[in-house]
């Protein structure tokens, strides 16, 4: 193929190829079927795990994991044996110095190359690329940007209703009834307060929790001043914020608020946040989203040149900055319902529709990259209501049908599809793929109580798995522990001069880690009469490269609709290997990733035969006519 003047890259998250051919053969993706009838469709091998930052970080590094260094959202340090965030991290030389973003993942991507090249890229919402690399033109941060708290998404729930038990990643903020009458009970001490303004509005005082202050380690706190007014169905949030008066009605969510925090004697954090109310009356309960870096003055840079953020926002507008930015945590938590998270998710597409577009816009030559989450997001929250789905989550409070859903967002996609080819001509290579498909989350593996059942893990003073074993791995004898699981699939060896309590030799780990790999390979789950672990793969056995000695020693490779517990990704020990799925998010990807391969479209003839994520980099370099990088390992997949 002679060489072309652009390429155009959709990337659309967890996109599936099983629903996208039966969409397909019914006509309902007409600018897909388009698309390959132009070139080629076909399927592309993901990763181990198939798991989006490690994914996306093969597909611009075109290396395995072992070459960019990602493996998970998570890693465990060694020295404490805690859950640690593996995207990114801070440093800082000492108490006087300012603290500074560190990219995790490793590798060189495919738009330095090209930069390097001469070639002009332009790259949005990418995962696992901040802080921002430099490019010979721009780049937005996509997944690993963090919220104010530095997580991936910690909201706050305002409530006047009383012992309101906390979620995941969420603050429990306890407020006095409108009624100023209301006697307050007592709160314990991980919820915040708040108490009525004698003002002549009645309004509420409290606090929107931020970030920690960076030497005390206390939550920085916004004042806001919450003030209902029921005869008009109305909340209006008052603040030093912009604007100082916003309102938001019941079932909706709010414009955004700019706040800023002050975090030392001269020193702050602008934020950016928007609300949902869930009701007036008979209490008032409100949630707030994870505070966003304001696009116009971020913590750290997001974007690269750095103020191409802010240029961004004064032609758009204002937008969400996290990395997973659609709130499936609310919904999870049920601090609202479906349709409000189908609310928050359409203004989330609309907003990276509009950057999309004018980026393409002013897009003459070179390479163009985007990414669009929320066909994951979706699929993650709304697989339960499938038609035929045999999920034992509860479906109360949803009184809607729902099943069209997943379907719908499916048609939406190939819309944007047939949008984006427009900006495609003779001299453009346009390809849509995905980073993994997708599959059903019915029952979650307890992978520590499968360590402790084998005597592999040890709890102290005689402690039982279960509740009292809590997580974080808080009662593991490392002592007398020879293996242990974190995240959502790896196991690591407690391995001696590794690990801080390490109590394997290193002559003993090859017959323990080959040990487990045997004894957890096709076990099965009795009550179900399923297969639950379909493999297990060494780490030498999926991973190469400078930075494989980092990852889990096995990784699991599960079964269709089996998954690691929640549990067992922060180190818990539970009671039983076994338990239903009753979250919300009921679909998944992280099994044998034979079961859920990605997507590839391109508008031009290619080999659709054992097609591979590290392929697309070496593709994409060698249709501007630029050697692939020494590290990568794929080949031009190009007819």
């Amino acid at each position: 193929m002679k060489r072309v003047r652009k390429v155009i890259v959709l990337g659309l998250d967890g996109f599936d190829p099983k629903i996208a051919r039966r969409l397909m053969d019914q006509g309902a993706l007409p600018n897909l079927a388009r698309l390959a009838a132009q070139g080629s469709f076909g399927t592309v091998a993901t990763t181990y795990p198939a798991q989006t930052p490690v994914a996306w970080s093969t597909f611009a590094t075109g290396t395995n994991p072992g070459g960019h260094g990602i493996f998970d959202f998570l890693r465990r340090n060694p020295r404490t044996y805690l859950p640690d965030l593996a995207l990114n991290s801070y440093e800082q030389k000492n108490a006087f110095s300012s603290p500074r973003a560190v990219n995790l993942r490793r590798g060189t991507p495919l738009w330095s190359l090209l930069s390097q090249a001469g070639i002009h890229c332009t790259v949005l919402r990418c995962p696992c690329t901040y802080p921002p690399d430099p490019v010979n033109g721009r780049l937005l941060a996509g997944m690993g940007v963090p919220d104010l708290r530095g997580g991936f998404g910690t909201s706050t729930f305002f409530t006047s209703a009383k012992n309101v038990a906390r979620g995941e990643s969420e603050n429990i903020v306890e407020i006095p009834n409108t009624s100023p009458k209301r006697e307050r009970g007592n709160v314990d001490a991980t919820r915040e307060q708040g108490h009525i303004n004698p003002t002549r509005e009645q309004g509420i005082q409290t606090n929107l929790p931020g970030p920690l202050q960076p030497r005390s380690r206390n939550t920085c706190q916004f004042p806001l001043t919450l003030v209902p007014n029921l005869a008009v169905n109305k909340l209006v949030i008052r603040s030093s914020g912009q604007p100082q008066a916003l309102e938001v009605r019941p079932g909706q969510w709010s414009a955004w608020l700019k706040v800023k925090f002050k975090t030392g004697l001269f020193q702050s954090s602008r934020g950016a946040v928007r609300f949902f109310l869930r009701s007036l009356a008979p209490e008032l309960e409100l949630y707030a989203s994870p505070v966003n870096f304001d696009p116009e003055h971020p913590l750290f840079p997001i974007s690269s040149p750095a103020e191409f953020a802010n240029e961004l926002t004064q032609k758009i507008g204002a937008f969400h900055t996290t990395g997973m930015a659609e709130d499936h945590g609310g919904l999870n938590n049920e601090r609202f319902d479906e349709c409000a998270y189908l609310q928050q998710c359409a203004d989330v597409w609309r907003e990276r529709e509009q950057m999309a577009f004018h980026e393409l816009d002013r897009f003459k030559d070179g390479f163009y990259f985007c990414l669009f989450d929320t066909p994951d997001r979706i699929q993650h929250m709304f697989w339960r209501h499938q038609r035929g789905a045999d999920i034992p989550v509860c479906l109360a409070g949803s009184t809607n049908d729902l099943s069209h859903v997943i379907d719908e967002h499916y048609r939406q996609c190939d819309t944007l599809v047939g949008r984006m080819l427009a900006y495609a001509g003779d001299d453009t290579l346009f390809i849509t793929l995905s980073d993994h498909g997708f599959g059903s989350f019915e029952r979650g593996v307890h992978l520590n109580s499968w360590l402790h059942a084998h005597g592999l893990l040890k709890l102290k003073g005689g402690k039982k798995p279960g509740p009292d074993a809590g997580e974080f791995f808080r009662d593991v004898d490392w002592r007398q522990t020879k293996a242990y699981a974190l995240g959502l699939a790896g196991i690591y060896l407690n391995l001696a001069g590794r690990e801080e309590q390490g109590s394997v030799a290193a002559d003993e780990a090859p017959a323990l880690g080959k040990s487990i790999k045997e004894g957890l390979t096709g076990l099965q789950d009795a009550e179900r009469a399923k297969l639950a672990v379909r493999s297990v793969s060494a780490r030498e056995e999926v991973y190469q490269g400078a930075y494989a000695a980092e990852a889990p020693d096995l990784i699991v490779n599960f079964a269709d609709s089996y998954r690691a517990s929640w549990g067992t990704a922060l180190g818990g020990v539970a009671d039983g290997l076994f338990e239903d799925n009753r979250k919300k998010w009921s679909g998944d990807h992280i099994v044998d990733p034979s079961l859920v391969p990605g997507v590839l479209f391109m508008n031009r003839p290619f080999q659709t035969e054992g097609v591979r994520l590290v392929d697309l980099a070496p593709t994409i370099l060698g249709a501007f006519g630029v050697a692939k990088g020494p590290a990568m390992e794929g080949r031009s997949v190009l007819a």
